[in-house]
């Protein structure tokens, strides 16, 4: 049996000589890599901080003292030290599997949950107001990737350490990558710190040789200012310990025995400390550390080569390799085409124009608000910007969205991949919520492509509307339809009928547009005729053909892959209303709730009611309540 087998909480880890710590960590990376090849997941990051977490655990007391994750892309190592390396861990990210993330809901040990960057540093603030507010004495470890050192909210939070708590470790977690290679002044001021170590190791010999004289404790007690300035000298101003945080580092965070003495300073601190530790993304695993950005979420891989398993079938391209393409055409006709991305360019299809016009490309890191803020100013200088940012993170731009795009009415098109599910990542990671939150917004144009050619004539909609617009679009391939070679804008807020007029009249939008087909011929089937409408635009909608279905129909039905409320059948609704139009409308849709992880879109809309058969069954149900002339036909 190996040493990992016996760890069934962080008590064990504790138990074991130092001399076995190199095999647990072992172990602990061979079974990420295994876990990971069959299921897909956060590799490189959780390969990284194996040591780390192994420190981590032996000298602190979870779930009394609390470790919060940034992102929690690096938490696979914590769930294997605290009792979940079971068969849940062989099923993550799957049906019935852990989370790929931390969850409160999962474990006491995992304090706070969370998938989007920058939240560790301010959720363990608030953590350490609540333990002093209320006099208990446990620890609070915030966890942070070097790439959270660009989000703004965590240098909000970092500006409010001192001032609010004397008790505070903040781990920064440096790989020197984020999912792309970081950008901006910090990553560069870290790198400074990793090559000007000299402080520290000043520091450490005076203060080692001072105690060792009569009289040397006085002195370093006194020595504080000159401290100060000898770091100054030696390394310029530390960031960290202008914010009254005690900088110490950079360490190796693979040397165990480093990483743990450290982090013991670190507890009995009476201050705040920032442990500067340098990791490898991907340690352990040559493959992933020749490609630490493929491998930072990877998909099931053969573990020998690298490579991912072959596609099934014969999809068509990646939606964001459509967006990508698309973009390249356009901005080769206007240079005043600039596309920017928040850290994600190859997820979001970016990485095409950066390639082909990079002085049209700009990546501001993880800091989605900036984005939207410098393109609205972009914009008012005769720019036309394009920020592909993932559904789920626009959400943190929302602020900026408002008060500094569409209030002032300017041209920024918002790109938005990962609409819909993204099974595996789960709740953090579905873009469920955007219809809702957009078409709320005067003045902007929301669209959703049924194929990859409607994708790139939305694009040259969203280019030639001189106010905000937006487009969003699933994760993965589309359906395989040919792209035309020049994008044509359409005419805005005009549906397209694909077909007849029916009994009942199906409006889907987006990926759903292809459901809405099959139910039509399920329906047709039931002998009731069923007229399918391609909405294309949430906002503005097609209220004219909207009445024309009300007129012809005894039921519409709604469809679209976004959360119920407040979306696109609400906003259907909300038309026939103020057209006084009462008609029967079933809206098909995700429920009022936040949906977990699954193996994949198909299970979880099971989970749900959404699967075809469940589709039909619920408008059959609808249509029969209504008891239509033709309805009672069908029955006699």
């Amino acid at each position: 049996m190996g040493l990992l087998e016996c760890i069934q909480s962080p008590d064990d880890v504790k138990k074991l000589t130092e001399a076995e710590l190199p095999k647990l960590a072992a172990e602990i990376r061979e079974r990420i890599i295994q876990t990971t090849s069959q299921n897909g997941g956060h590799v490189g990051p959780n390969l990284g901080v194996v040591e780390l977490t192994i420190g981590l655990h032996r000298i602190f007391n979870t779930p009394k003292d609390r470790f919060i994750f940034d992102v929690a892309h690096q938490g696979y190592v914590h769930k294997l030290l605290t009792g979940r390396n079971g068969e849940a861990f062989d099923k993550i990210r799957q049906c019935g599997g852990l989370s790929g993330f931390l969850n409160r809901s999962e474990s006491a040990h995992d304090a706070f949950g969370a998938g989007h960057a920058g939240t560790a540093l301010s959720a363990a603030l608030g953590m350490a107001t609540a333990r002093d507010k209320r006099g208990s004495d446990e620890h609070v470890v915030a966890v942070c990737g070097d790439a959270a050192f660009t989000c703004g909210i965590t240098m909000e939070a970092l500006n409010n350490v001192a001032t609010t708590t004397k008790r505070l470790i903040i781990i920064l977690n440096d790989n020197k990558w984020s999912i792309a290679k970081n950008v901006g002044a910090l990553p560069r001021y870290f790198n400074e710190l990793i090559t000007n170590p000299l402080y520290n190791r000043l520091n450490d010999d005076v203060e080692s040789l001072l105690q060792k004289m009569p009289g040397g404790e006085s002195i370093i007690q006194l020595g504080s200012k000159w401290k100060k300035e000898t770091k100054d000298f030696l390394v310029p101003s530390s960031l960290f310990e202008k914010f009254n945080v005690r900088y110490i580092g950079p360490i190796d965070g693979h040397d165990q025995a480093q990483v743990e003495r450290y982090l013991e300073f670190a507890k009995q601190a009476e201050q705040p400390v920032l442990l500067h530790v340098l990791t490898n993304k991907g340690k352990g695993y040559d493959v992933a550390l020749k490609n630490p950005e493929r491998f930072h979420g990877a998909s099931p891989f053969d573990i020998t080569t690298g490579k991912s398993a072959p596609a099934t079938g014969n999809p068509g391209p990646k939606y964001q390799d459509v967006m990508g393409n698309t973009l390249v055409k356009l901005a080769k006709d206007d240079q005043n085409i600039v596309g920017i991305t928040a850290a994600m360019p190859s997820g979001t299809g970016l990485n095409i124009l950066e390639q082909a016009l990079p002085e049209q490309f700009i990546d501001v890191g993880i800091a989605e608000e900036h984005a939207v803020l410098a393109a609205a100013g972009m914009a008012t200088s005769g720019f036309h910007p394009v920020c592909a940012i993932y559904s789920t993170f626009l959400q943190r731009a929302y602020d900026q969205l408002i008060h500094d795009v569409a209030l002032q009415n300017l041209p920024v098109m918002f790109c938005m991949d990962r609409a819909g599910l993204s099974p595996n990542d789960g709740a953090t990671h579905h873009g469920l919520f955007d219809l809702s939150y957009l078409r709320n917004i005067p003045g902007a144009v929301v669209m959703a492509p049924s194929n990859e050619d409607e994708l790139a004539d939305m694009m040259a909609t969203g280019i030639a509307y001189q106010g905000p617009s937006f487009v969003r679009y699933p994760r993965g391939e589309g359906p395989g339809t040919p792209i035309k070679e020049s994008p044509q804008a359409l005419e805005l807020g005009i549906a397209h009928r694909l077909h007849p007029e029916g009994e009942i009249e199906i409006w889907a939008i987006g990926s759903m547009v292809a459901d809405a087909e099959l139910l039509a011929r399920q329906l047709n089937d039931q002998g009731i005729p069923a007229g399918v409408i391609n909405a294309r635009f949430v906002k503005p909608l097609d209220t004219k053909r909207l009445l024309e279905s009300a007129h012809c129909s005894s039921l519409i039905v709604t469809m679209e892959d976004n959360i119920i409320s407040g979306g696109f059948g609400t906003a259907v609704m909300e038309a026939l209303q103020a057209n006084n139009c009462l008609h029967a409308v079933e809206r098909i849709g995700w429920p009022d709730q936040f949906i977990e992880h699954g193996s994949s879109v198909a299970a979880l809309r099971d989970t749900v009611g959404l699967n075809p058969q469940s589709i039909l069954d619920r408008v059959l149900d609808r249509y029969r309540t209504l008891g239509t002339t033709k309805y009672n036909e069908l029955q006699s």
